[in-house]
Order: C-alpha cells, then sequence, then structure tokens
C-alpha cells in the first residue's frame, strides 16, 4: 500500500467479507488487522482483495484454525453425543456382555429426548427456522410444531421399547424426510441455521447434520432388520 487511498481500498474490501467484524490498516506498517466472528481463510480475504494486493499471515495455519473454527462451532453437540454415549455405554456395564439392540434403543431415546427438549425450550423460533429447509414443513407449516413431539414421543418409545418395529418404522419415514431437506440445503450451499437443537444455538446447516440423522436413519434400519 503505498497511499491513503489503497489503505482506504483494502479496508472497504476486507470489511466487505461475511463474518469480518472490523478491520485495522495500516501503509505505514504494511499490515491489516481482522477481527472475525468466526475462522477465514486466507484464500478468502485475498479473494476479497485487488490482485496487486497479496496478504498473507505469519505464524498461522488454516487447516490448525479451520479445524479450531470447526470444534468451536459444533461444540454443544459434540458434548451432546459424548454425554448421551457416556451413559449409553455405561448402562452396559450392568450386563454381563454388551447388548447392541438395548444400547442402540437407549441411544436412540437419549437423542430424541435431548434434541425434543432443546426445541421445546422455543417451539416457535424452532418451527420458523425449521420451515426453511423441510421439505415437508415448507409446504405444510404446521408440520414444524408437530415435529418437536413427534420427536419427544419416539424418545420415550425407545426408552420404554414401545412396540419396536413400530418406533423403528416411524424414525426411518420420519428421519428419511427430515434428511432430504438438509441434503438439498448443504449441496446448493445455502446459509441456514440448522434447527437440530432449536434456536438455543447458531447451528449452520452442514454435512455434521446429514450425519446426525444419517446415523439415526442406521440404527433404526439396523434394529428393524434385526427384530
Amino acid at each position: 500500500m503505498t497511499c491513503t487511498s489503497c489503505e482506504s481500498k483494502v479496508k472497504s474490501a476486507l470489511h466487505l467479507v461475511n463474518n469480518v467484524t472490523a478491520v485495522e490498516v495500516s501503509k505505514a506498517d504494511n499490515s491489516a488487522t481482522v477481527t472475525m466472528d468466526k475462522h477465514i481463510a486466507l484464500s478468502e480475504l485475498q479473494n476479497a482483495l485487488d490482485s496487486k494486493y497479496q496478504i498473507s499471515s505469519i505464524h498461522h495455519s488454516d487447516a490448525v484454525e479451520q479445524t479450531k473454527s470447526w470444534f468451536s462451532t459444533y461444540k454443544p453437540i459434540l458434548l451432546i453425543f459424548m454425554y448421551i454415549m457416556g451413559i449409553t455405554v455405561l448402562l452396559q456395564a450392568v450386563n454381563n456382555q454388551f447388548d447392541a439392540m438395548q444400547w442402540m434403543r437407549h441411544f436412540m431415546a437419549g437423542f430424541f429426548l435431548v434434541f425434543s427438549f432443546f426445541k421445546m425450550l422455543n417451539l416457535k423460533a424452532f418451527a420458523e427456522s425449521y420451515v426453511m429447509y423441510d421439505v415437508i414443513a415448507r409446504k405444510f407449516p404446521g408440520w414444524a410444531y408437530v415435529y418437536a413431539f413427534v420427536e419427544l414421543l419416539l424418545g420415550v418409545a425407545f426408552l420404554i421399547d414401545f412396540n419396536p418395529f413400530v418406533t423403528n418404522l416411524t424414525t426411518v419415514i420420519v428421519m428419511t424426510a427430515s434428511i432430504i431437506g438438509v441434503f438439498q440445503t448443504v449441496l446448493n450451499k445455502k446459509q441456514i441455521q440448522c434447527a437440530c437443537l432449536g434456536a438455543i444455538f447458531n447451528l449452520p446447516m452442514s454435512t455434521v447434520t446429514i450425519i446426525e440423522d444419517g446415523l439415526m436413519i442406521a440404527m433404526s434400519l439396523a434394529m428393524l432388520f434385526i427384530l
């Protein structure tokens, strides 16, 4: 940067990048200090600048920062899975041997009960978010409200081992319908908040949501075939 006009151009360009909250630029030091809500790759910042400007960072690793950013973003859902996984594995400690069917049933119960709980904290906000991507809720908005209660009932059904065939079949149907909208959103690269934990946590829609729904479908199918 050779003049104040350069400073202004660089500052304006960097400020327009998504998730950038503040930019300080100094032509004297040839430096820019960028404050952001979450990690932004250097390549993305470079793309925002005119080709005559080159941006670099000392002691910086995009791979490390992206990993940190990923774990920070998905910390709530990772902790929930760890808690459910840990508790359900501990429940197997009272058995003489590991019962895979029982473990999957307990895991599914924990999953649906916990996730429905977060949706119930602000049912209206969850419904407004869910309608944005779910294929059924887009046509029938009322389904977004019903869905939270369906999750709750499925959680109870798995917990008390109510009619395993009906419970697992219902889970496969409901979760398959849900994952279709998630697939469409991720493939179209739409920036939409995931409603899996209601409106309490700001989780972006991503492959994590696909894995989450896919795991529930896989477990239900496994239990159906084993029955």
